[in-house]
């Protein structure tokens, strides 16, 4: 009897206390968490050493002078700030950069929103239209652009088109009066079907029952578009706008083969200056100094735009 009242106590050793103490340390929602960190640690790690680290890098070097040629790298303070204020071209290059950007956006947004409602319209060729207007999106930004810049020369084929008319064209590259918008066209014709194919998936989302009731009230397909439409999309205009924004403020490759920055500096818009400023006159810290002035401008931006959301954003009324 004895020995059966010893066999029924249970154990209370190490072992079995270590497993317990195994069993509770790991529960599911540790598991879970640990999971869910796993999962982020990729994008987590490469926006560290891709974003965040090259950032505070570029303000550290914008605190200094950094000479390649010369092999000099040396602090200067505040002096590349200084001349940022003092440089006479800055406020032609963010004229420059200005009426770039609002010209892109409003071009591409008004483009995009007319070809989706037409693509809407369940035509026939509908398919093909899209992929006809989508397909500059997947093409190389160099050869597109190389092959735009061969259409606008002076001899190019625009001005032929236009001759057959009996119009003569301009050098649509070379004169300052046409320069900005032949950059601007090319950029809207290249990025134009991404933000078409945006406006069409929130055209779809759209419930017919309520331009069905707005048909019963009278209205006509214009106020329709203004106060069903556009509200219920709102979102979707949000987003493209960014987008268009943030993308208009970092081009480079377009105005590097059509212009140049030229005639006259007319092009020339702030990610091209800096460029210059850096690896063409070698001017490293003042480099990065205007790449410091372009993130606040972005941010700015982005943060004006998402609070605006809330007077004009349908669903954050």
């Amino acid at each position: 009897m004895k020995t059966l009242d010893r066999a029924r106590v249970p154990e209370t050793g190490p072992a079995n206390g270590g497993a317990r103490a195994g069993r509770t340390m790991w529960t599911s929602r540790r598991r879970d968490h640990l999971a869910g960190y796993l999962f982020i640690a990729p994008q987590l790690i490469g926006s560290i050493v891709f974003v965040l680290v090259p950032l505070i890098l570029v303000v550290w070097y914008s605190f200094h002078e950094w000479n390649v040629l010369a092999g000099t790298f040396h602090g200067v303070g505040t002096e590349n700030y200084k001349n940022l204020f003092d440089d006479p071209k800055l406020p032609g290059v963010l004229r420059a950069t200005g009426y770039f950007s609002v010209g892109l956006v409003v071009l591409n947004l008004s483009l995009a929103l007319a070809l989706a409602v037409l693509l809407n319209q369940k035509l026939r060729g509908s398919v093909v239209l899209r992929t006809l207007f989508f397909s500059p999106v997947v093409v190389s930004l160099v050869a597109w652009t190389i092959v735009w810049g061969f259409l606008l020369q002076k001899n190019g084929g625009i001005n032929a088109g236009l001759d057959l008319i009996g119009i003569d064209g301009p050098n649509w590259l070379r004169s300052e009066g046409t320069s900005m918008l032949s950059v601007i066209v090319v950029q809207c014709f290249k990025n134009v079907g991404l933000n078409m194919v945006l406006f069409l998936a929130a055209l779809q989302g759209v419930p017919r029952e309520l331009y069905e009731a707005a048909t019963v009230d009278g209205a006509g397909r214009w106020r329709q578009f203004w106060r069903i439409t556009v509200p219920l999309i709102s979102p979707t205009i949000l987003l493209t706008s960014i987008i268009t924004m943030v993308g208009s403020l970092q081009v480079f490759a377009q105005i590097a083969v059509l212009t140049q920055g030229g005639p006259g500096g007319s092009t020339t818009v702030l990610v091209y200056y800096l460029y210059q400023q850096a690896f063409k006159f070698h001017h490293f810290g003042y480099g990065a100094t205007l790449s410091v002035l372009l993130f606040l401008i972005v941010l700015v931006l982005t943060i004006v735009q998402w609070q605006m959301r809330k007077k004009w954003v349908f669903h954050e009324s």
